[in-house]
């Protein structure tokens, strides 16, 4: 790779670690290009991506970020996955490695916070953005779907009243 083709690497990867909710670093070593195409196929879905990376322009694009912990994260065969969703990326690549051994968790990259495969097994068990928007959404129109049948309900009960009043007379 030239000096500009580094240059711009080093720029897009700067780009990632400061625009992502979460890179989740990985060991992809032993994987086939299928496996790969495949979990690249799962995190699109989910809104992340997959990027196989250099160290050592990995290690320049942190500028420092996440201290030494971040850095000794980034040694042999790295792949990084991100996501402007801090659960989607974490999720999607727990899922394949807990299938596919050759995926190995290393750590992740919360803005400032690094964490361990622990804490990123931990951060895959929360449900993500969406689900919580829609949890949210279901709370708030609970109770107004609630107070429509409370108060729709005198007014059927009214309508039947009089129709069997009406039934009565006229039978």
């Amino acid at each position: 790779m030239d000096k500009a083709g580094k240059a711009e690497a080093l720029k897009a990867l700067e780009g990632v670690f400061a625009d992502s909710g979460v890179v989740v670093v990985t060991h992809y070593s032993g994987l086939t290009v299928a496996d790969l195409t495949d979990l690249r196929v799962k995190l699109k879905g989910q809104g992340a991506n997959f990027k196989v990376i250099k160290n050592r322009l990995a290690k320049k694009a942190l500028d420092g970020k996440g201290g030494d912990k971040a850095s000794e994260m980034f040694t042999g065969p790295v792949g990084i996955a991100y996501s402007p969703d801090p659960v989607a990326a974490t999720k999607v690549v727990a899922e394949f490695a807990k299938g596919n051994e050759k995926l190995v968790l290393i750590g992740a990259l919360m803005g400032e916070e690094v964490l361990d495969q622990n804490g990123v097994k931990a951060l895959a068990t929360l449900p993500s953005l969406d689900e919580l928007r829609g949890k949210i959404i279901g709370l708030i129109q609970a109770p107004a779907t609630k107070i429509a049948g409370v108060v729709q309900a005198p007014a059927g009960q009214l309508a039947r009243v009089i129709s069997a009043y009406a039934n009565k007379d006229a039978a």
